[in-house]
């Protein structure tokens, strides 16, 4: 008996630690109720998003609308009273600045169809508007090229679908929110097998090989002096962007132009019956001097005497693709990340710690503005030393999955975080946003902090129709869902606030060392 006394009281003391902290963990209730009153009644959500979609427009890194969302976006911190508001420098962009000011795009034989288009980000412009006959490219190797040689000049290039793979009809909805059973299931760390096939390994030697035939048809379609090249991206009669691979100083790339696959498959059945398809095609883009990567920052002071230089960071990337207003993508995150620093301000908050908030520029291009923020304040990657603020960091939050509702919080491995995020999303249970995962979630800039050891995290959200429309020309102010978005500002808001008032900063992951890697992973 008394042995089996002195196992208990060992097991207790063993569990005590993690039993006080999430019973000690301070949520002020009465400041929760203050967020939601605020963040309910009067909501600036439809102003800010208005302002970042419809008025500025698109954002594509180092475009003109790019600089315009920046400096909308500065100004409206200041009216908001955030403090240390700037515009501030994150880098070079190698691309160069580039806008789209023309593109259309019809069939005018057999029949005449204008169709939906984007011009690829970074390509040239037609000579004016092109008439040309339309050649399907059917290129399956290098020796393929021959048979096109010296036939191609002036013509209007069709470029052969990526995939064989027909388009099914689903019979899914369009928008979804996530389920109790799958919520449950991102709870855990190895859910189980979904009874499928194991997926493929990837094989990188095979899109390797594809790439490099791909750049030497570019190449080849460039000598024959092609008038314009057509690639089969998007669905539902919408195209979905993407960039070329360019440099700024290169000579102008042949002008390129995504066309939905339905687009695409009608003229390439046509080709393929043997029915000689035209069109006629005008693309006007501008390039312009090699601009910098901003991100635009502002920030409620500390006024803790010890704690007002430690950080809390909110943050959401505003550059965009060009084809829509990038309103879900990601436009939802800077609204919102704006509007719950407002809400904190508004309620004249006194918080111990900063509390700021950063739009990150370039994250579609690399994670390029938060990467450009950890490099100048927080972490050396080339000495592998942290910098003097690296100390002074508590947590950064992160939006970019869309206009859905917060449902909870990745925690990125982070299992020492798991009782702090318990209490403070316990209060907005019946939002059913409070759960939490252990797992990993990738594609933004939460990453450039986690890579480095400090706590950074993104949001679990219901997926809505995101998957549809991201990167779209369907990317506008009717994908947001203005209820979601503020439920999302409210839990900001509150998750910022107590990580500013807060004793203690986040707890960090251990520091991990393996053979050939630097001490936060990066390869020597």
């Amino acid at each position: 008996m008394k042995n089996f006394k002195a196992c208990i009281s060992l097991a207790l003391m063993l569990m005590m630690p993690l039993w006080l902290l999430s019973q000690t963990e301070k949520v002020d209730l009465g400041m929760i109720y203050r967020i939601k009153q605020e963040g309910s009644n009067n909501s600036k959500m439809e102003e800010l998003a208005f302002g970042l979609t419809d008025l500025t427009g698109s954002r594509l890194t180092g475009s003109t609308g790019g600089d315009k969302g920046n400096e909308w976006a500065k100004k409206k911190m200041e009216e908001f009273g955030f403090q240390n508001v700037r515009i501030e420098e994150a880098g070079d962009f190698s691309r160069g600045g580039w806008d789209n000011l023309k593109a259309y795009a019809a069939m005018t034989a057999p029949y005449y169809v204008n169709f939906a288009c984007l011009p690829v980000a970074w390509t040239g412009s037609t000579n004016g508007l092109v008439r040309a006959e339309v050649i399907l490219l059917d290129i399956k190797t290098e020796s393929d090229l021959d048979k096109y040689r010296g036939k191609l000049n002036g013509k209007i290039i069709l470029m052969p679908s990526a995939s064989a793979m027909p388009h099914e009809i689903s019979f899914e909805p369009l928008a979804s929110r996530y389920s109790e059973k799958q919520l449950e299931e991102l709870t855990l760390e190895n859910p189980p097998s979904s009874g499928g096939r194991a997926a493929q390994p990837f094989d990188m030697a095979a899109m390797m090989a594809q790439r490099q035939l791909r750049a030497k048809i570019t190449e080849m379609l460039k000598n024959e002096g092609v008038s314009v090249i057509l690639n089969n991206s998007g669905t539902y009669n919408i195209p979905r962007a993407s960039g070329a691979f360019y440099s700024a100083g290169e000579s102008e790339p042949v002008a390129e132009m995504n066309i939905p696959m339905e687009a695409h498959g009608r003229m390439e059945r046509l080709i393929r019956n043997n029915v000689k398809v035209e069109m006629e095609v005008e693309i006007l883009n501008k390039f312009f001097p090699s601009p910098k990567i901003y991100n635009v920052i502002g920030e409620i002071p500390g006024t803790d005497k010890v704690l007002k230089n430690e950080v809390v960071l909110l943050g959401a990337h505003i550059d965009s693709w060009h084809g829509g207003t990038g309103a879900a993508d990601n436009a939802s995150g800077c609204i919102v990340m704006m509007e719950a620093l407002r809400i904190l301000k508004s309620l004249n908050v006194a918080p111990r710690r900063t509390i700021r908030v950063a739009l990150w520029g370039a994250e579609e291009q690399g994670l390029n503005g938060s990467r450009g923020y950890v490099e100048k304040y927080l972490y050396n990657p080339d000495t592998e030393t942290n910098r003097p603020d690296y100390d002074r960091f508590s947590v950064y939050f992160n939006m970019d999955n869309g206009t859905g509702r917060y449902r909870g919080i990745y925690l990125q491995q982070n299992e020492m975080a798991r009782p702090i995020f318990e209490e403070l999303l316990k209060p907005f249970e019946s939002l059913q946003g409070n759960t939490i995962t252990i797992r990993n979630t990738g594609g933004t800039d939460h990453l450039s902090f986690d890579r480095i050891g400090l706590p950074g995290f993104q949001f679990i959200q219901d997926p809505i129709e995101y998957g549809r429309g991201y990167h779209s020309s369907m990317d506008t102010y009717e994908r947001l869902i203005m209820s979601d978005l503020r439920i999302n500002a409210i839990i900001t808001a509150s998750l910022a606030y107590h990580a500013a008032m807060r004793d203690e900063k986040f707890p960090r992951k251990p520091v991990m060392t393996f053979p050939g890697r630097s001490p936060f992973g990066f390869p020597r």
